[in-house]
């Protein structure tokens, strides 16, 4: 053999590097809350299922209190939509 012949340990060290990312540090707060962190961690890292259970779980809590506080359980949540909205339709004007 000559000095081209690969061991296979040399074949396995060099398989298994890899660039390491870490995550930012917004993600990393977020996903150091309790329940709201795990959920979206299964999310993200987990089945490509896991988005319809979590949006499920999110939609059956908002109804759950709607039906507890009545109409401001519904109006809040539509209030932090107005500024998201607000952007999009001016997106829209602009052509972009």
């Amino acid at each position: 053999m000559g000095r081209d012949h690969i061991t296979c340990a040399q074949a396995n060290a060099e398989s298994t590097m890899s660039i390491t990312t870490y995550p930012s540090l917004f993600e990393r707060i977020v996903l150091r809350i309790p329940v709201l962190g795990r959920m979206l961690r299964e999310v993200m890292y987990g089945d490509k299922d896991n988005i319809y259970y979590f949006l499920f779980t999110i939609f059956t809590l908002w109804f759950l209190a709607i039906l507890t506080w009545g109409y401001a359980a519904f109006i809040v949540p539509m209030l932090f939509v107005v500024p998201s909205m607000f952007v999009v339709l001016i997106l829209i004007t602009q052509g972009k």
